[in-house]
């Protein structure tokens, strides 16, 4: 089981610090542990998300319960509800005298203050026609509080234009739709006919262990930018069977998902073929030592994902299978990444580096110091495993929110770092061989690494054998 953090401490007591609307004789009683909430009726839990004169909910709740609300209830459909009990307490404030208006005045605020949340957090949630209706339709009545000097339609209009960019920007990303490498097919260019020295190779390119690293910072920051917390969420909404049917997940939001595991599994490939396909031996021993060193400064620097995705690849049959080239390596340093990513104990030790990692985030003075990324699917078993563990509501049919203040805390600190801004200075050159380098496919890999060592037993000669009978049959 994924060793996440259980949510004991719930943020402190800021989840119920400030003083509690009075709701739960009117829709279901939250239930509170430690002063902690940990369920709740849907009703009631949507009522606490909704200013009123005297309270405005926690920061932490509402990304808590905005991010896990998906899974119940559409976006669009929890606006109408929210519009809803917006009206309820605004027809209250509407008495007419000079003390009411102030009050409506101040429950206004706190209005448009809980919506310039939602759509600067979640911004995705009114990507639909029919959210921004809901959207507009409270903002319209909340315009109204304050017709005298239009200081509250002022506001709405441009929290509404900065959502109108986000989306925008968002949009042309999802255009540019990643240019997936695609592995080398002719089998017959991959047999080593040609002078080494036609050939490009990462160190022709880049021969500091440290220069490459901060450029796979780069590329892991910026993939990692693209992905929102409402992506996160679909991992839950995807595999509920019980409540996916109300809030079935866009497929087009987990693309920012795949193209960044697309990623990991490109390095790794890259970190194969640039070692199976050189044919000098010591060139191939200086290329895995050279490889070793990059994911050695990738540990140091927070990278995980792209010290994760090099190991992978050099952990590769077609890479590990060259005893000859492994005997000439100097392997002591790859024992010691091999150990801070041991799978055993659910990788303990990699979880203890990376909570070494984010204490240091959280103190440090510079970016350099704040840069935590996780290994990616680590972190999506994580998140995969807690929602399989837990259920989403309790027997008594409250919602568990306990089980999101978990997923939540994952969430929004995986959100925390990918908007660390990169310290390191971008070389176009360097990011250009990376992306777009060629890489072979799986066949490609065996048929280079026989070319560079030839098969040792029975089963590697069975097949080498039938890799060249396919290479062979072409011509």
């Amino acid at each position: 089981m994924p060793q996440t953090p259980i949510f004991s401490s719930m943020l402190g007591s800021s989840c119920s610090g400030q003083v509690q609307p009075d709701m739960g004789e009117r829709c279901g009683d939250p239930v509170y542990q430690d002063g902690n909430l940990v369920s709740g009726s849907l009703e009631a839990l949507i009522e606490r998300l909704v200013p009123t004169m005297d309270y405005y909910p926690d920061r932490t709740y509402i990304f808590t319960f905005l991010l896990s609300s998906r899974v119940f209830i559409h976006p669009h459909e929890l606006l109408a509800k929210v519009g809803q009990i917006c009206i309820k307490q605004k027809q209250q404030l509407e008495i007419g005298s000079e003390a009411e208006k102030a009050k409506l005045k101040s429950f206004a605020a706190k209005i448009i203050q809980l919506l310039k949340e939602w759509t600067e957090t979640f911004p995705y949630d009114f990507q639909d026609e029919k959210s921004m209706k809901e959207l507009k339709e409270i903002a319209h009545r909340i315009t109204q509080c304050d017709e005298e000097n239009g200081t509250v339609k002022k506001i709405i209009s441009q929290m509404t234009q900065n959502l109108l960019m986000t989306l925008s920007a968002r949009s042309q990303y999802q255009e540019i739709k990643e240019k997936f490498r695609q592995p080398v097919t002719d089998k017959g260019t991959i047999l080593k006919n040609k002078p080494q020295s036609t050939q490009k190779d990462i160190l022709s390119i880049c021969c500091d262990p440290l220069i490459l690293a901060q450029q796979l910072t780069h590329i892991e920051l910026e993939r990692v930018s693209n992905i929102y917390a409402e992506d996160l969420m679909q991992i839950v909404s995807h595999m509920d069977s019980l409540d996916n049917h109300k809030c079935r997940g866009d497929v087009t939001k987990t693309y920012t998902l795949e193209a960044y595991d697309n990623w990991f599994n490109c390095l790794s490939m890259l970190v194969a073929t640039e070692i199976c396909r050189v044919v000098k031996k010591k060139q191939r021993t200086r290329i895995v030592e050279f490889f070793i060193d990059v994911a050695r400064e990738c540990f140091n620097i927070g990278n995980f994902n792209s010290m994760m995705a090099i190991i992978s690849g050099m952990n590769l049959s077609p890479v590990a299978r060259l005893k000859k080239t492994w005997s000439k390596v100097k392997t002591a340093k790859f024992d010691v990444l091999e150990h801070h990513m041991d799978p055993s104990s659910n990788f303990c030790n990699y979880r203890t580096a990376l909570q070494g990692a984010a204490q240091r985030s959280q103190t440090a003075n510079s970016n350099r110091e704040k840069i935590v990324i996780p290994v990616f699917n680590l972190f999506i078993k994580d998140i995969y495993f807690l929602h399989k563990m837990h259920t989403n509501r309790l027997p008594n049919g409250q919602v568990n929110f306990k089980k999101f203040w978990e997923i939540s805390r994952l969430i929004h600190d995986f959100i925390t770092w990918k908007q660390v801004e990169c310290p390191f200075e971008k070389d176009k050159k360097i990011q250009s061989y990376l992306l777009t380098a060629p890489i072979y496919s799986e066949e490609a890999l065996f048929i280079a690494s026989f070319e560079s060592e030839g098969p040792e037993n029975h089963m590697e000669k069975d097949s080498w054998k039938t890799l060249r009978y396919k290479i062979f049959s072409k011509f």
